[in-house]
């Protein structure tokens, strides 16, 4: 099953490194080699005779769908892409680790209200709030600009719920012993609880910078208008668009590589903060 799923991105970087010709004729071959019969240097992909190109079997990427990708306003969907990713990263794990904190800690009338309200939240398709969202922003006038992206998904249920199971796991013995020494509630939750869920703020974070990368409608909707401030993925679609019927694959899987790599490393390195977020939002509250 390993084999099966990870087939289709190997596929996808070995034809992002091949002429559009040998992508057309030969788009199943794992290796970036010309097939048979198929002049790469030919920018039609003329077929040349089976005598002329008879045994060559020569290890030959081709680099001009990265070359041709480039040309297009990619460097700046990838910077817009990081500006996203950090900025949501950064107010996430400021903001949904303060009200985990308190919905885990501070006990006052309502918190179980409040927090039922937030999971409630999580039940409702994202696709519903689409439209609201847009009439908002339009009437602030936050669209098509860059805080239009970051105000409204500064905070998120998921990353509240998860680091209310964080905080919950610590013990409550060295939260009440930092009381007994006279420390206020924002010394205890900065010096204390947040550097005991170091754990947690990094599945948080890994969480938060994978999604936001990879967020594609609130995108489409929220700087759809502008094609400076898209990102990789929305970039990656207009780029498909403008290609129409006769689509350059090589060119648009280079994008997709480029879109695809930063979160493919992200998870290699990260991957059992992957697997311990999963775990600990399983755990009762």
């Amino acid at each position: 099953f390993a084999v099966l799923e990870i087939t289709p991105f190997l596929l996808t970087i070995a034809n992002s490194f091949k002429c559009l010709p040998a992508v057309q004729e030969y788009p199943q071959g794992f290796i970036p080699l010309p097939p048979f019969g198929v002049d790469c240097r030919n920018a039609e992909g003329v077929t040349l005779p089976a005598s002329a190109t008879a045994g060559r079997l020569t290890f030959n990427p081709a680099t001009e769908g990265y070359e041709e990708v480039f040309s297009f306003n990619l460097p700046r969907w990838f910077i817009s892409s990081v500006i996203y990713s950090v900025g949501i990263t950064l107010l996430r794990v400021l903001l949904d680790s303060m009200a985990g904190y308190a919905l885990a800690r501070l006990h006052f009338r309502g918190n179980r209200t409040i927090f039922l309200g937030i999971l409630g939240t999580m039940m409702i398709p994202a696709i519903v709030l689409i439209i609201p969202r847009f009439i908002i922003l339009q009437q602030l006038g936050l669209l098509n600009t860059y805080q239009g992206v970051l105000i409204p998904l500064a905070v998120d249920a998921f990353g509240i719920f998860l680091m209310k199971q964080f905080f919950e796991s610590l013990p409550g013995e060295i939260i009440e012993a930092a009381k007994v020494d006279g420390a206020g509630q924002w010394t205890i939750f900065s010096r204390i609880a947040l550097p005991l869920a170091g754990s947690g703020l990094v599945t948080l974070t890994i969480f938060s910078f994978l999604a936001t990368w990879n967020n594609f409608m609130d995108l489409l909707i929220i700087v759809g208008g502008d094609k400076d401030l898209l990102n990789l993925p929305l970039g990656l679609a207009l780029l498909r668009g403008q290609f129409g019927e006769t689509l350059e694959w090589n060119i648009f899987l280079a994008g997709s590589v480029i879109t695809t790599l930063p979160m493919a490393l992200l998870f290699f390195f990260f991957q059992r903060y992957f697997v311990e977020g999963v775990s600990y939002t399983g755990v009762k509250g």
